[in-house]
């Protein structure tokens, strides 16, 4: 297994972990924080709220973008709690991952009954099996 894998498992898995023992109805920042703490007790590297600035002509702006969670600098997890997630939602994730150059992220809607109904895999440029259901492939 590719070791970007075996990060996003960890991603999925601290997910299901934190979401059994709280289910929905929590702030996403209490998410986020149990979420981080999670994947820094497996060992993972994770910044938060990391500064995302944008480049135009030649110019570094920064104007507020954020991204959520970065892990061990590869994967990308942006945390919502929201009734249903919109598609500026994931075109908010998509705009972090091309900015921040990185190839795998996550969309994770913490207020779903089911956990799984809540994550959404978004692939920029690598090899991925269309046959994961609920996972999205961009390219």
């Amino acid at each position: 297994m590719d070791a970007i894998e075996v990060i996003a498992k960890d991603v999925v898995d601290a997910a299901f972990k934190i979401h059994k023992e709280f289910g929905p109805g929590l702030l996403e920042s209490a998410y986020q924080a149990c979420h981080t703490y999670e994947l820094r007790k497996r060992g993972r590297v994770v910044q938060t709220e990391l500064k995302l600035p944008i480049v135009y002509d030649g110019q570094e702006f920064d104007e507020g973008y954020r991204i959520d969670e970065l892990v061990d600098g590869l994967i990308i997890v942006e945390n919502k709690s929201v009734d249903v997630t919109h598609p500026i939602h994931m075109a908010q994730l998509l705009t972090y991952m091309k900015l921040k150059n990185v190839k795998l992220g996550f969309l994770i809607n913490w207020n779903v009954k089911l956990i799984k109904n809540g994550i959404q895999r978004v692939v920029l440029g690598l090899d991925e099996p269309i046959s994961r259901t609920g996972f999205i492939r961009k390219p």
